[in-house]
This record gives structure tokens, sequence and C-alpha cells, in this order.
């Protein structure tokens, strides 16, 4: 996300069934693994993001705190929120979204009576 920036519903895949902070918390994780948000990158506060997305502040300030608690952000008072600068907490979380990715594969695979090889074949082929 460029600086100054806000966030839009637009950003977002959203699934009604689900609770909107678990699901923005998902994807700004995805964001933070894929680079699209680089270390050090400034997030816009609570207030703006919540005013951009339209959602209760409540909300925005679950997914910082969720996201802070999985070493992903880190608060400074008076400056603001910024994704970490620590590889290690970032390459943990991107091993922690392949082994989920991996683990629904198996899953998918299974439910159709095909093993996960099987199924990458079958991928692959098209």
């Amino acid at each position: 996300m460029p600086p100054g920036k806000n966030w839009t519903m637009e950003d977002f895949r959203l699934d009604p069934s689900r609770p909107l902070y678990e699901q923005f918390t998902e994807q700004i994780r995805t964001m933070i693994a894929k680079g699209e948000l680089e270390p050090g990158t400034r997030l816009p506060s609570v207030r703006e993001t919540a005013s951009s997305l339209r959602v209760n502040p409540t909300t925005v300030m679950k997914t910082y705190q969720e996201l802070e608690r999985q070493a992903l952000l880190v608060t400074y008072r008076g400056q603001g929120t910024f994704v970490t600068r620590e590889e290690a907490a970032i390459d943990r979380s991107r091993k922690e979204l392949a082994r989920t990715a991996v683990n629904q594969l198996k899953e998918t695979a299974k439910s159709l009576g095909l093993t996960p090889e099987q199924l990458w074949a079958l991928a692959l082929e098209e």
C-alpha cells in the first residue's frame, strides 16, 4: 500500500458469514507475506481505516492487535502502526500460510477421492 493511501472495501474480499476482523487480519497478513506491504510501511490509523472501510473502529483495533500479537505489526505511541522489520516474523507467517494452503489442498483432494499428487497433476494438465 503506497504511503498516504487508505484502504477501501474494494481492497478486501469479504465473506458475510465470518467476522470482519478475522478476514481483515488474514488478508493483511497475506499482503505482508506477499510483500505488498513492505517492512516498515506505516499503516493508516485505526480511525482512518475504520472511516475508509465504513466499519466500527473496534473492528480495526482488533485487527491491528491480532497482527501485533503475531509480531507482524508494531505500534509506536504517537507515531503510528508499522509493518514489522523483523524478517523472521514475516517468514514464520509466510510458512504458516503455506502450511494452511497445503492442508486445504489435501482436504480437497481427499474429498474428491484423490491423493494430493493426483489433484496437482490434474491442475497441471490445464
